[in-house]
């Protein structure tokens, strides 16, 4: 009782103080939830694409580059030593012409799918809705791009979405929603997928019109997702596909999640030293109010000790009103961060892009970050009152 009613003593200063504190915190709160969420879609990267080795024409890049292979291309890296299975895949643009909308940097997309696939990956994709693609027209939606389209089983969805300015020569299709993945935090989510006839289909219809009728897309792919066998070494069979079948090029796994860990490296350290700016500003403030708060009760101080207060005693009391204080603010400016995000993610939500993540981990971090802060704040004034010499101290303030 007797913090809480030295705190009501200097209720402006100590009104300042807490804010300070309010501000780290919150700064903490809404970097980090963004920090929270970048670093969620790399670590779904990081599994999704570390679990297998992306497949394309030499020249090509492992998200697909426009370059095209025989579809017969398949059946020799399957041959190759180490190989479990082999999915071919012709990704096309969801949206041609258009700027995607992305969830960070991940754009909407129509690729072959096959089921099967499944039993090799060890991330595995589920399905919050519906079943899979059994039979050309049938389409399954990554949790994004229904979000996107509004759209759930049973709904019919023209694809590729046709664009304000399309062309006369523009081409696309009905199709039925037969299932809507989970949420992967990663590629699946702003993926459309079909079957490998459908997908070539399409990819005949994005060639310009002149030429359409000139080549046989049923024998085309544009790459491919291979699985190794257990216990192979990724990196090393992706070195052998591309030494031992011509014209391709099998990207490392290592490769792209050394892509991932890095982007989320340098986010990471921007975030969390834009919020620790923050708190050493706040941390700052409670020194300052302790500090003047031992200079004002120099005579309290004095009397505490001369009536056999020990020093722990009154060290303990200007530590726990310094901890109180970091509490306060903590709390406050955590409550006002997760209120912020959760705003923009729901004002956010309409066009397919939640920026903040507020994880467990991270009102954990803010919690002990802003009652440690007030903890290390409160040191050197509590010290500095517990080492007064009671005599001098009340001779100072009479």
């Amino acid at each position: 009782m007797e913090i809480i009613r030295n705190l009501t003593r200097r209720k402006l200063r100590n009104i300042l103080t807490v804010s300070g504190i309010v501000i780290g915190v919150l700064a903490l709160v809404t970097m980090g939830a963004m920090a929270e969420k970048f670093n969620a879609l790399l670590d779904g990267g990081v599994a999704y694409f570390g679990s297998n080795i992306q497949v394309t024409a030499a020249g090509g890049s492992a998200f697909g580059g426009g370059s095209v292979l025989p579809l017969s291309t398949v059946n020799q890296v399957e041959q190759v030593n180490g190989v479990a299975a082999a999915f071919p895949e012709i990704q096309v643009e969801a949206k041609p012409g258009q700027v995607s909308t992305v969830s960070f940097g991940l754009p909407d997309y129509i690729t072959a799918y096959d089921p099967r696939a499944n039993d090799y990956s060890s991330v595995k994709t589920t399905l919050a809705q519906g079943r899979d693609v059994s039979s050309s027209g049938e389409v399954v939606l990554g949790s994004d791009f229904a979000h996107e389209f509004n759209k759930k089983a049973g709904d019919s969805i023209a694809l590729p979405i046709r664009p304000s300015d399309a062309k006369a020569d523009f081409v696309n299709h009905t199709f039925t929603v037969v299932g809507v993945l989970t949420k992967t935090q990663t590629g699946p989510d702003t993926g459309a997928f079909i079957n490998l006839k459908d997908s070539q289909m399409l990819l005949k219809d994005s060639l310009p019109a002149a030429i359409r009728d000139r080549i046989d897309t049923s024998t085309l792919i544009t790459g491919m997702t291979v699985y190794g066998k257990p216990g192979v070494n990724l990196d090393n069979l992706a070195d052998t596909i591309t030494n031992n079948i011509s014209a391709v090029k099998a990207t490392k796994p290592s490769t792209i999640v050394n892509s991932f860990k890095a982007g989320g490296a340098l986010f990471t350290a921007i975030t969390t030293g834009a919020a620790l700016l923050a708190l050493i500003v706040g941390g700052l403030s409670v020194i300052n109010t302790m500090l003047m708060a031992v200079t004002e009760r120099v005579r309290e101080i004095g009397l505490k000790k001369a009536v056999g207060a020990k020093t722990r005693h009154i060290l303990r009391e200007y530590v726990l009103e310094a901890v109180l204080i970091g509490t306060i603010g903590g709390t406050i400016g955590l409550l006002l961060g997760w209120g912020i995000t959760s705003l923009v993610n729901a004002a956010t939500a309409s066009s397919n892009l939640t920026l903040f993540l507020v994880s467990w981990r991270l009102v954990i971090i803010a919690i002990l970050f802003s009652v440690g802060l007030g903890a290390a704040a409160g040191i050197i004034p509590a010290l500095r009152a517990s080492r007064m010499d009671p005599v001098r101290a009340l001779r100072s303030a009479a």
